[in-house]
């Protein structure tokens, strides 16, 4: 009689414990991808500084600090998915506005623009580490909700699959150094 008792409670306990699982490695993979979103907005409130300090060497500039403004207002009401996707364009920005830098000895060696400079690249390094924490908190999340049997309390209470960040097909491609030096 107390096996058959014992066996019950853990037929009706295993489930809520499966489901709380679930949760809690759903609410992980948020919180991940909160601290993405905190790192993005830095990168967006420093660009226009960055820009504004470049933009006395350089003219192309103001296009660009008009799209990051633009693309800032805008993010409140973004997916994650458009957020990841504007984040790519913007460091694909940023890229060349570094790249132009080279032209200008006189820009590399203002203190705000290294101070900036070294800003961008401890919020990129953030931003980074915020990505690969996120990318284990879904690893975790999707194989919970795959995997038998936290699968079955997962199909049941409409669990789904989120989407790894990976980079796109340019990123991984080797870059052609020689063409940096062009001019």
């Amino acid at each position: 009689m107390e096996i058959i008792i014992i066996v019950v409670a853990l037929g009706v306990i295993t489930p809520f414990l499966i489901y709380n699982r679930l949760v809690g490695k759903r609410n992980q993979v948020e919180n991940a991808f909160g601290s993405i979103d905190v790192y993005l907005e830095k990168r967006f409130d420093l660009i226009p500084n960055l820009v504004g300090t470049v933009k006395t060497y350089m003219e192309h500039e103001a296009s660009v600090l008009t799209q990051v403004t633009q693309a800032r207002s805008q993010t409140s009401n973004m997916s994650p998915e458009e957020k990841i996707a504007l984040a790519d364009k913007t460091e694909a920005a940023l890229q060349g506005i570094m790249v132009q830098v080279e032209n200008y000895p006189d820009l590399k060696a203002n203190k705000n623009f290294l101070h900036l400079q070294g800003s961008l690249n401890e919020i990129e390094e953030q931003l980074s580490a915020a990505r690969r924490t996120y990318n284990a908190s879904v690893t975790m999340y999707n194989n919970a909700v795959e995997m038998f049997p936290s699968n079955t309390i997962a199909s049941i209470f409409n669990f789904e699959r989120h989407y790894i960040l990976v980079a796109e097909a340019n990123k991984r491609e080797t870059p052609q150094v020689n063409e940096l030096f062009k001019n």
